[in-house]
């Protein structure tokens, strides 16, 4: 077996660490003002420093400008508060500083905080940031459209501050033992909801959720190694159980708790808040779901009567689906929504599907002006296109690589990612001059992927194929290295997408990876195939990619086969070795789900159906039941700290496989939660799976 030396094999452990997967110096959250004089982003300093500061681009003059630096802030090394945590948790933030920020509709203004204060700063004229008067805590401040204002949370009320700095701050709504203005833990996690209000595009009222999560089940998580350290509560809501009551209300500014007013739909029948837009070309949208995920609404709110109206609905014998960034009002008074026709999601404007068959709409970016989405004609593949009524249908990048664009009139950013470069290139694009890109303190990494991709099977599922290299022939051991579930692809023409994996191969492993059935890119019908099946589909393709890669790469031994994942990757890699220990010979399961029955509502319910309803989709798709099978090397590793996926589904099968007698591996990561986040920890965990799985894949003899 070809091997890199411990020292050659922790340079890139503590690389990717250090860089947060590489992702820290490069410029990303973007907002372009609406007049084309600039562009805003954020930024850390280096390739290694986690601290963003917020900068600012001016087009004219093609020049940079850092307009927040965290470190003149704030004093002291950054301390998020529990709600915060618990944001960046969601949305799997790495990084430290300013890691959000809203401006006002001019893009001339910006609210962010900053260890819990609320820092308010001129995009245009430059002058430093300064502090608005708060209570401490805040979380999510976003200015109102005209910049006179700034929302925000604290625990668990909504306020405002007048941006002049002249007042204090008001409690706009607070009531005890409910929240008021936050996304509940369903619509953060699985919705991609991260919020909960929204301003007027006149800034003198928001659509505001009210979240009574008292029915919810309280779960527990502990730091683990100090037993001194009290245990953190969460209301989770696991399948089958209770949600929180979820109702929007509109909320005048200055209001007293008397002039809210509920917004009203059919909350017995689409009982999900899923998403809202609140745009001056129309009245709010609602986009409703069903619990049982077979029929969605968008409804348009009459503010007048606090009523709804049906404007467009959609249903699936499975579930619903639309893509990030519908529904929404463009200019005219045009609803964009999407349908599922010919094999495809599309997009529609009205009536008209305005995206043909074959390109599959991922999410919609921008609707200013122009509509500007990302789709796939090839699922490696994510480019951007533009559509307008009066220029039609147009790609705004290459075919080939990653690409995302966000837009305002005629100028935009373009990032892109591909195999012929590391990192992102982030491009501005403005008329009448030429694409400028910004600056980049990424840092390059010391591994490059080299990767062949392939169709395998009669769906041609994607894979990619990693070598160890300089390798020049002889049988390798095999690492399968998947997600495999539902919304996420491993497969992608971006050489970021690759760096672990070749990593891995660089200690002597052929590394395989694969997207089956219920991986998006493909269209509807292929992502629906795993409907209350989590385990026959998601395993049988993993074994088919293996069989066609091994008939075309010879390196391939398929006598010693190992798999890794993390979250639904390590539910397949514990279910692979379980159910087909002939095709696989150990595993590396992370924080796996066991029991779909411990899992959230939203998500598992989607896919499994309600476990009253469909209990033999739970008992196929457990792993608990194959327990007493194993019969290859299993190691199971789990944060303490998870609030996602709890630390009882691992335990939970470690007790089944004890009890049956079965040996296995446990790893318990005190104090890490869903995303292993701590460098210590992140770098020892690569070197741990690397040993285990030599060990467990060495030649017989």
């Amino acid at each position: 077996m070809s091997e890199t030396g411990p020292s050659d094999a922790r340079l890139f452990a503590r690389q990717q660490v250090r860089t947060r997967r590489f992702t820290l110096g490069t410029a990303r959250t973007f907002s372009i003002s609406p007049d084309g004089q600039r562009v805003v982003f954020l930024r850390s300093a280096s390739g290694s420093n986690p601290a963003n500061s917020l900068w600012a681009y001016d087009i004219a003059t093609a020049r940079e400008r850092e307009v927040a630096d965290p470190s003149a802030l704030s004093a002291g090394e950054e301390e998020p508060g529990q709600e915060e945590r618990a944001r960046r948790e969601r949305s799997r933030e790495l990084s430290a500083g300013i890691v959000a920020y809203a401006c006002d509709d001019a893009v001339a203004h910006a609210a962010f905080s900053l260890n819990g204060r609320l820092w308010w700063c001129d995009l245009v004229a430059g002058a430093p940031a300064t502090e608005l008067p708060n209570p401490g805590s805040v979380v999510d401040p976003r200015p109102d459209p005209t910049g006179c204002k700034v929302a925000f949370l604290s625990g668990p009320r909504l306020c405002t501050v007048p941006t002049s700095g002249e007042q204090g701050c008001a409690v706009l709504a607070e009531e005890g033992g409910v929240t008021w203005g936050a996304a509940e833990f369903i619509a953060a996690e699985e919705m991609d909801r991260s919020r909960g209000y929204w301003w007027a595009p006149d800034g003198k009222s928001l659509l505001v959720t009210r979240v009574d999560s008292r029915a919810v089940e309280v779960l527990w998580t502990a730091e683990g190694a100090d037993p001194s350290v009290t245990p953190q509560q969460h209301r989770f809501p696991r399948a089958g159980t209770a949600n929180a009551l979820v109702t929007l209300w509109h909320v005048p500014l200055a209001s007293s708790a008397g002039e809210r007013v509920e917004i009203r739909w059919d909350q017995a029948r689409f009982a999900y808040l899923v998403a809202v837009h609140w745009s001056r070309h129309g009245p709010p949208l609602l986009l409703v779901e069903q619990r049982d995920h077979k029929s969605c609404a968008v409804l348009a709110v009459d503010l007048e009567s606090s009523t709804t109206s049906l404007v467009a609905e959609a249903d699936d014998p499975a579930w619903v689906a639309w893509p990030l960034g519908v529904p929404a009002w463009l200019e005219g008074g045009a609803l964009l929504w999407c349908e599922a026709s010919d094999g495809t999601n599309r997009l529609k404007v009205g009536p008209e599907l305005i995206t043909p068959p074959g390109l599959q709409v991922r999410a919609v970016l921008s609707t200013s002006g122009k509509v500007v989405f990302s789709a796939s004609t090839e699922p490696e593949a994510i480019e951007a296109w533009r559509w307008s009524a009066a220029d039609g249908l147009h790609p705004l990048t290459e075919a080939g690589g990653i690409a995302h664009a966000v837009g305002e009139g005629d100028v935009r950013v373009v990032v892109s990612q591909s195999m012929a470069w590391d990192g992102s290139r982030c491009e501005v694009r403005a008329p009448g001059a030429p694409p400028r890109l910004l600056e980049s303190h990424a840092e390059e990494p010391v591994v490059r992927p080299r990767v062949r991709f392939l169709r395998a099977g009669p769906r041609g599922l994607s894979v990619g194929v990693v070598l160890p290299e300089g390798h020049e022939g002889g049988k390798l051991p095999v690492l399968m290295a998947p997600y495999g579930g539902p919304g996420a692809q491993r497969v992608l023409a971006c050489r970021s997408a690759w760096l672990e994996h070749q990593w891995f191969a660089n200690q002597g492993f052929a590394v395989v990876v694969a997207d089956g059935r219920g991986t998006p890119g493909r269209g509807p019908a292929f992502e629906r195939e795993i409907y209350l099946d989590f385990a026959g589909p998601v395993l049988e393709d993993q074994v088919e990619a293996l069989m066609a890669a091994a008939a075309e790469v010879p390196e391939l031994d398929v006598c010693r086969v190992g798999i890794r994942g993390w979250s639904f990757g390590g539910y397949l890699a514990a279910l692979a070795v379980l159910a087909r220990p002939d095709v696989f010979h150990a595993a590396v399961a992370g924080a796996p789900v066991t029991d779909w029955h411990l899992y959230d509502t939203y998500y598992t319910e989607r896919f499994l159906g309600h476990p009253d309803e469909q209990p033999g989709a739970y008992e196929r798709s457990s792993l608990l039941r194959l327990a007493p099978a194993l019969s290859r090397p299993l190691l199971l590793v789990h944060g303490l700290a998870d609030d996602n996926v709890y630390l009882a589904h691992t335990l939970a099968l470690s007790n089944a496989l004890l009890v049956a007698g079965r040996q296995h591996s446990f790893l318990p990561l005190p104090g890490i939660t869903h995303v292993t986040a701590r460098a210590d920890v992140s770098e020892s965990l690569l070197l741990y799976q690397v040993e285990f799985l030599r060990r467990a894949l060495a030649p017989a003899g």
